[in-house]
């Protein structure tokens, strides 16, 4: 029956070709010396179960070659830092001259039917979800909706001509 030598005599006498696989693998000096230590630890506790007649030099470098792809792939996948972004103000939105008088107009709007149009219109939330929120039926937020814009146009009559908006709903501009 064989017996094993110390492990620190393996170390000693392998460590110089595990490097050598370690560098060769990784791009820098600082990440062969991680794999190079990995290797080393995996191998102390994989150690007492190797069998004496083991190819110790071929299964250390198989270890030094998979320790280094790990970092390989943990470089790959770890974040790239990069500066913040500088924090831009929203440019401020061109409100028509009269638009005190659309937002009185809307401020005169029975609550639910200025919380269904600003969740519709302004949010872009479909009715099912403004009845999510609001309580009641789809059907009714569309009635609502419908109220409120009406409403809407009746005060504003004269100041204000719809034309077809891109999506299907109604748009108002200034004429």
């Amino acid at each position: 029956m064989e017996t094993k030598e110390p492990f620190e005599t393996v170390v000693a006498r392998h460590g110089a070709t595990v490097w050598r696989v370690c560098r060769a693998v990784l791009p820098g000096p600082a990440d062969a010396e991680d794999a190079w230590s990995e290797t080393f630890l995996a191998a102390l506790r994989a150690w007492p179960e190797l069998p004496a007649s083991a190819n110790v030099q071929a299964w250390l470098v198989t270890i030094a070659h998979r320790k280094a792809l790990d970092v390989v792939r943990a470089r790959s996948r770890a974040a790239v830092p990069v500066d913040p972004l500088p924090e831009r103000p929203a440019p401020a939105a061109a409100e028509p001259e009269d638009a005190a008088a659309l937002w009185a107009a809307v401020a005169a709007l029975p609550e639910k039917q200025r919380r269904v149009l600003a969740y519709r219109h302004l949010g872009g939330l479909s009715y099912r979800e403004v009845a999510g929120i609001l309580g009641g039926t789809p059907e009714a937020a569309r009635r609502a909706a419908a109220d409120g814009l009406a409403t809407l146009r009746r005060t504003l009559a004269g100041t204000w001509t719809e034309r077809p908006a891109p999506r299907g709903t109604q748009e108002e501009t200034r004429t």
